[in-house]
């Protein structure tokens, strides 16, 4: 998938851990298309939605097939007369589907469940919440257990998608539309309503094909670290995870039990920390709001592209002709959003860990490989790249399952998982890198606070019937506390 947002150019950036040197941006080696979202030129068909449309017809030897030809201006037709949001989501499921059923890159293909794989899906992830009941204080989160197909992981997790997308996509097309003058968007309207359709169609070509690519990638319903699936839905992806396993010389039972500690973590932490969902998603929102265009550059190019020559514009496109501003709020909201995450997954690296050392001989080992995983280029960063620009750092991952681990030591399971109750009573990015500062220093109590704040909401007053406190005399005065003679 492509590394840039949008069709943004991005600043250059130095390689992080386990880049192995790879450059940003798409220049060079063989990471994909340089332009996400079908904005960028180049040859070819992946981020063309005509590519997509015609790249398949014709027989071995180029014969065109009219059958084909028909069905093709069929979907053509469909797509110019589509007038949905700013993503053809109907084109971008069908893509998705197209991907998914080509096979993945290493030659898999999906295929049905059968009933004896779906059986030991359902029998880890209950073992697995065995297991984490012994290292952690939330219940488990998993009301129901299911096993998918790569095409299921799709269907089931397009909706998320559409909630996560959307926001960028409608701050891109509006950025778009607001170059040109109102009289002139006037004199060009059914222009612009083709353009929108066309916008849609880009949009759902490159989301249906990163998430056709995902879907031959992903083991569970939470790999990227966000809640994909249905709340309270826990899943995992049996053909994917036999791939997963393939070459490391552990048992496949050992890599499904340790996949579906993940999963039954991550639905723990989803299903009790009711706010974490929202401030993930605010920071997406957060980034797209912040999204503008260069009118200037834009202007100047549209006025020196020959209509003879698409392609300039395409070539302009790609060359980051919409880079955004790097403005205070979108650095604050890349900034909160990677430290989630972070956090997230550094948390359910601490507690699987623990839950698997005593059960599961490859554990160390496995987690290694996830790790290593994450380092070159998984899911989350390969999405995350791709929808916002956002890298996620291998160091920050690391540092905070760190945290996690050393605050079980320090404070006990009650005392590491209390902080999920607010969200500032979280670590900080600076808490990452001092770890042992944020151990050790002295956390508020918001629990006083949220009762006083409901009590005022709800116009309600202290009760008056409730026994006053152990030593708290008739005459003791406002401020005052037990002890305050003796300074």
């Amino acid at each position: 998938m492509s590394d840039t947002p949008f069709g943004f150019g991005l600043p250059p950036e130095e390689p992080e851990d386990g880049d192995n040197g790879k450059k940003k941006g798409g220049q060079g080696g063989s990471q994909g298309p340089a332009d996400p979202f079908g904005f960028g030129g180049g040859s070819g068909g992946a981020d063309n939605p005509f590519a997509a449309l015609f790249g398949g017809m014709g027989g071995p030897g180029g014969e065109m097939n009219p059958g084909d030809l028909g069905a093709a201006f069929q979907k053509l037709g469909q797509m110019l007369s589509y007038e949905g949001g700013p993503v053809n989501w109907d084109m971008a499921k069908d893509i998705a589907r197209q991907t998914v059923a080509q096979g993945a890159e290493d030659g898999s293909k999906d295929a049905s469940l059968s009933p004896g794989e779906r059986s030991a899906v359902e029998e880890a992830v209950r073992l697995a919440d065995l297991w984490l009941d012994g290292v952690t204080s939330l219940p488990s989160g998993s009301g129901s257990v299911v096993a998918w197909s790569r095409a299921e992981w799709v269907e089931e997790t397009l909706p998320v998608w559409k909630d996560l997308v959307n926001p960028l996509a409608e701050r891109v097309g509006a950025a778009m539309g607001d170059v040109l003058p109102g009289e002139m968007q006037a004199m060009a309207g059914p222009l612009l309503g083709m353009m929108r359709s066309m916008g849609g169609a880009m949009f759902g070509t490159q989301i249906g094909q990163a998430l056709g690519v995902l879907a031959g990638e992903v083991v569970g319903s939470t790999d990227i670290g966000l809640p994909l699936g249905p709340a309270g839905k826990a899943a995992l992806l049996p053909g994917n995870i036999a791939t997963f396993g393939e070459g490391l010389g552990v048992p496949e039972e050992e890599v499904r039990l340790y996949l579906a500690l993940r999963e039954a973590a991550h639905q723990r932490l989803f299903a009790h920390v009711p706010w974490l969902r929202s401030h993930l998603f605010g920071a997406v929102e957060g980034y797209a709001r912040g999204i503008k265009v260069d009118t200037t550059k834009l202007e100047d190019v549209v006025g020196q592209i020959d209509p003879q020559h698409p392609e300039e514009l395409q070539s302009a496109l790609q060359q980051g002709m919409f880079q955004p501003e790097d403005t205070p709020e979108q650095k604050a909201a890349l900034a909160r959003l990677e430290t989630a995450l972070a956090l997230v997954e550094g948390w359910v690296d601490a507690v699987v860990h623990a839950a698997a050392k005593p059960h599961l001989p490859s554990a160390d080992r496995l987690r290694e490989t996830l790790r290593r995983r994450r380092a070159s280029g998984g899911p989350a960063e390969q999405t995350f790249s791709t929808l916002i620009g956002l890298q996620l750092r291998p160091r920050r991952l690391r540092d905070a399952s760190r945290l996690w681990a050393s605050l079980t030591d320090a404070r006990g399971l009650e005392g590491r998982d209390g902080l999920w109750e607010h969200p500032d009573m979280l670590p900080t990015a600076a808490d990452l890198d001092d770890p042992d500062g944020f151990v050790h220093h002295e956390q508020p109590d918001f629990s006083e606070l949220d009762k006083m704040l409901g009590e005022a909401a709800s116009g309600g007053k202290p009760d008056l019937d409730k026994p006053a406190r152990e030593n708290d005399g008739p005459d003791e005065t406002p401020g005052e506390s037990k002890g305050d003679g003796d300074k």
